[in-house]
């Protein structure tokens, strides 16, 4: 193997190495490259004898010693980890307030799932099928657990007229 072919497998393994730390959890990557640098290794000992064989080792593993030291710096991590605070919850459905037949307005668009207003609570709900823009009236029709599921209703239906109430 010549030497430009065994730096490039090499620094292909140390790059895949590289994307396994930062990037791709779940070994495949990390693995592929490992098994390339060791392939770089092997070929510079049979091919260029013991010294050339030792020189390569021994910077392969110093490049990656240096690269992992660079990457587990918090500077590094600062720039690709999550700064938001995730603050949902789970709905706690309060069963004398949501009940099948409670009735609300959307907040959000509900492509199946989005939030609605029932009895003063802001709730994740669900659709069946449909798409349910905001401001719709809706109804509850199902609750399973935790999950609310909605039907959007006709605007007549939601308050009584006066010619309902003679």
């Amino acid at each position: 193997m010549s030497w430009p072919l065994i730096i490039l497998v090499l620094v292909i393994g140390i790059v895949l190495v590289a994307l396994e730390i930062i990037v791709i959890p779940g070994g495949f990557s990390g693995a592929i490259g490992g098994l390339l640098a060791i392939l770089a290794v092997w070929q510079t000992y049979a091919s260029y004898g013991n010294v050339a064989g030792n020189i390569v080792l021994l910077c392969s593993l110093a490049v990656l010693i240096v690269l992992i030291v660079i990457l587990m710096k918090s500077k590094t991590w600062n720039r690709v980890s999550l700064h938001e605070a995730v603050d949902s919850k789970v709905n706690t459905v309060d069963k004398q307030e949501i009940q099948v037949g409670s009735r609300g307005v959307t907040v959000t668009r509900l492509a199946p799932s989005g939030n609605a207003l029932i009895h003063d609570q802001v709730v994740e709900v669900h659709t069946v099928s449909e798409f349910v823009d905001p401001d719709t009236p809706i109804e509850v029709i199902e609750i399973e657990g935790y999950r609310i599921v909605v039907k959007p209703v006709q605007e007549q239906e939601t308050t009584p007229t006066e010619s309902d109430n003679q």
